[in-house]
């Protein structure tokens, strides 16, 4: 394959960052898209001032790379944001803003970049989502929903996309350590630390998560799912009747329960 060029929305921190800089290593020519410029001058890459609720922002990008690169080979839908809360406590404000970002922002990378890529005859697609898109933590409906939405998406493009040479794969993490809580909107008192403290234990750092994507781009795989308790979850939750999963959920996902026994 020729030097890769990349695209990435949310590309200047986190996940995203970790990802242009994992493609850069290999080579590629990277635009980052992004409200933010990257807090760190990389190599090969363009920086694009981009607002995925805004379809004109990402039609711009689309042709500027076109003209600048002659098409784009990786797509990564990567901005989202989080939201915590029980169902009545969260507006309709904060559910049409977190469904404008992790939704309708994915929709829309997809809906631009697909007719370069069918052009081309050859690329692939990867779409953030979340463990949150699988399973069904009590508390973050928003956040569940929209996630589960892209994994969705994801799937039906799977299927529509492949006549076409192009490839879709779509990114199901657990809590690594990363930035996700800076935008973080919350009803519940004390979720920020919280959320700290559960990436701050995760094995996984974004580095960690952007290779394992990277490999999923080189196996043609499709689901890209790191955390193994959290692959055992959604396999208990696929076979098991949805009374026994729901009691294992809540024990913190293991058969004896959350708590230490003596």
């Amino acid at each position: 394959m020729q030097q890769p060029r990349v695209f990435i929305t949310g590309g200047a921190s986190g996940l995203g960052l970790a990802l242009a800089k994992a493609c850069i290593a290999r080579g590629a020519k990277v635009c980052i898209a992004d409200l933010n410029e990257p807090a760190e001058t990389l190599d090969n890459t363009l920086f694009i001032r981009c607002d995925v609720t805004r379809i004109e922002d990402l039609e711009q990008a689309g042709s500027q790379l076109e003209q600048a690169w002659g098409g784009v080979d990786w797509v990564f839908n990567n901005a989202g944001v989080a939201q915590v809360g029980p169902i009545d406590t969260v507006s309709m404000d904060d559910w049409e803003w977190i469904t404008q970002i992790n939704l309708l922002g994915v929709v829309r990378g997809c809906k631009v970049f697909t007719p370069m890529l069918k052009k081309q005859g050859n690329g692939h697609i990867v779409n953030v989502a979340s463990m949150a898109g699988l399973l069904d933590v009590p508390n973050m409906a928003s956040y569940n929903a929209t996630k589960a939405a892209v994994v969705s998406l994801s799937e039906t493009l799977h299927n529509e996309l492949a006549p076409h040479g192009i490839g879709v794969s779509v990114v199901c993490p657990s809590f690594f350590r990363t930035n996700l809580g800076n935008s973080m909107r919350s009803t519940v008192p004390g979720m920020e630390k919280s959320l700290d403290k559960l990436m701050s234990k995760s094995d996984f750092t974004a580095d960690d998560i952007a290779q394992l994507v990277l490999t999923a781009i080189d196996k043609q795989q499709f689901y890209v799912v790191p955390h193994k308790e959290a692959r055992r979850l959604w396999l208990l939750k696929r076979f098991l009747p949805r009374s026994a999963y729901v009691k294992l959920l809540r024990k913190g996902g293991k058969p004896g329960g959350g708590k230490k026994h003596a």
